[in-house]
């Protein structure tokens, strides 16, 4: 395998767009992770892009990462192989297996202690087992990892319109506490590339679901129109009452949406990291089903807790367990430490 090339985002000289973002190339395959949770040791976690892969899509050789009707199984395969294969040093892989989702736009959280028989329909996943790759498919939806820190607990969302609508992120952190014991305040979260408030339309009727349920939902769209605002100038387009033009589409950012849902459900704001890059905007790097169609790819979203740590991480983590702990501001003590 090829060795693996790392670069650090600052800005958007890097073509990641957000700062506090990493990418490793190895062997042409870009994954983006987030530098404060690749400095946990024993978490293995990953965003994959467009480059890379063994499909052919219009031309191009693409990492698709699904089954679809276009690509062969045995190309979506070796595509997952070399993913993995990306997302860091080889032990952090080794034996962990990929535990995707039958994705139903819902809000049910499937938990995993060991690998299924059989696909889970939900749209989130949690698990404190060693050795599980929790993993969730997007082509423009928002897929968003958590990380508790302290219990080494993962999950993985996928949310569009409809989970989000649905509070699934907030329900997913609701599970982490209960199963887990998990304190909001110590989680991480990193919510990957989709699509932006820029390019995502949806309905007036989308917008009135939302502010049926959310205090802050106008913060979520361009401008907030529900379809029923009076239009004195009716005349003027020459049609009798009763046969108006439908309300002009509005732009969600659910991207925003569910960092409020972070937000509220307690984690600190210098904890929470959004990719800014737009799927729709973003072809050459990512896959778009909105601008492109249901003959494009699909990209994966991944975090587990590695199986064993390797000498070199015990070394690491003897040595940080003497000293205090600096990690993206935060000073954390010995007994934070030993829970790591």
């Amino acid at each position: 395998m090829a060795a693996a090339k790392k670069r650090v985002a600052s800005g958007t000289a890097t073509g990641l767009g957000s700062s506090g973002w990493t990418e490793r190339v190895t062997g042409g395959v870009r994954v983006l992770q987030v530098a404060a949770l690749a400095q946990i040791p024993w978490l293995v976690h990953g965003f994959s892009t467009r480059p890379g892969g063994v499909s052919e899509l219009d031309g191009e050789r693409v990492l698709n990462l699904s089954v679809t009707d276009w690509d062969k199984r045995e190309s979506v395969t070796e595509n997952r192989k070399r993913f993995v294969s990306a997302l860091g040093a080889a032990d952090a892989t080794r034996g962990m297996e990929l535990v995707a989702l039958k994705q139903i736009h819902s809000d049910v959280v499937c938990a995993f202690d060991s690998p299924p028989t059989e696909a889970c329909k939900g749209d989130a996943s949690i698990t404190g087992e060693p050795g599980l790759l929790l993993g969730v498919q997007t082509a423009d939806c928002v897929p968003i990892l958590l990380v508790d820190p302290k219990n080494r607990a993962v999950a993985a969302v996928h949310a569009g319109w409809r989970g989000t609508l649905a509070r699934i992120l907030a329900k997913t952190i609701g599970q982490m506490q209960m199963r887990f014991g998990s304190k909001p305040a110590d989680l991480l979260a990193a919510i990957g590339p989709s699509i932006g408030g820029c390019c995502y339309e949806v309905g007036t009727e989308v917008a009135i679901q939302f502010t049926s349920q959310f205090s802050d939902a106008g913060d979520y769209f361009d401008e907030l129109r529900t379809g029923e605002e009076p239009n004195p100038l009716q005349w003027l387009n020459m049609m009798p009452p009763g046969h108006q033009p439908p309300p002009k589409n509005v732009l969600l950012d659910l991207r925003k949406a569910n960092r409020a849902q972070l937000i509220g459900a307690g984690l600190r704001d210098c904890n929470i990291f959004v990719s800014e890059l737009c799927t729709a905007c973003r072809r050459d790097l990512l896959f778009s089903y909105r601008k492109e169609g249901a003959g494009t790819g699909r990209m994966l979203s991944v975090i587990g807790v590695r199986e064993q740590a390797s000498g070199k991480v015990q070394k690491y983590l003897s040595l940080m367990k003497r000293l205090k702990y600096v990690n993206a501001g935060r000073r954390f003590t010995r007994d934070e430490m030993n829970e790591r």
